[in-house]
């Protein structure tokens, strides 16, 4: 018999916004905060039937344990998926909307039709179905941590990949945050074509110095 664990353990039964009936997904992104890349978001439903140990807020992982954890969270999950907002876009619509829409984009990617979304943080996203936002969601509700540990793993990978492309910035090493390292480097060489220009540090770089010629 399977080890029956709880799927909600921050939420006890009497304050749960859904019945059993409901098939729930939890929802989380990754790359707020970077300087460069695009932003991600997963959305998973979990099987009652195959339970996974070890889930819980992905920034409380190791790389190497969210590496070990995202195989078996897709091959155990009744449904999962992950979706991106690019960088143009988050210059476009500002960070807040374009993860707002990363979000939307994997509840409706998924195989399987939620009726109750799960969403990490403090507010929704627009979405055709019920949804309840749970602040340190990641780390109370096993569904939106184990989006949250799709969503970081496909992002860093995503890094690692602009890595190749664009190496002088060491993006496998940072993955775009605003580390020493990347500011440096940022500095020494400018933005490249995946830095979000609406970002402050970026932004800095790219206005041209009105005390130049004086």
């Amino acid at each position: 018999m399977s080890k029956k664990i709880n799927f909600y353990p921050g939420l006890p039964p009497r304050l749960r916004p859904f019945t059993l009936e409901d098939i729930v997904c939890g929802v989380d992104e990754a790359g707020r905060g970077p300087l460069a890349g695009p932003v991600f978001a997963a959305a998973v439903i979990l099987d009652p039937k195959r339970p996974i140990e070890g889930l819980k807020d992905s920034k409380q992982l190791t790389e190497a344990r969210r590496n070990e954890l995202a195989p078996r969270i897709k091959e155990c999950a009744l449904a999962w998926a992950i979706a991106e907002c690019s960088h143009q876009e988050i210059d476009s619509l500002n960070i807040l909307q374009a993860t707002m829409l990363a979000m939307r984009r994997a509840v409706e990617a998924l195989a399987t039709v939620p009726t109750i979304a799960l969403i990490d943080g403090n507010r929704c996203p627009p979405l055709s179905i019920k949804a309840h936002a749970i602040v340190e969601g990641d780390d109370k509700v096993h569904a939106i941590s184990a989006a949250s540990i799709l969503a970081k793993t496909a992002r860093d990978a995503a890094l690692v990949a602009l890595h190749e492309v664009y190496p002088q910035y060491g993006f496998d090493q940072h993955k775009g945050y605003s580390t020493p390292l990347h500011l440096e480097r940022l500095r020494e060489h400018g933005p490249c074509p995946v830095h979000r220009r609406s970002f402050a540090p970026v932004r800095a770089l790219m206005e041209p110095d009105l005390f130049a010629d004086l």
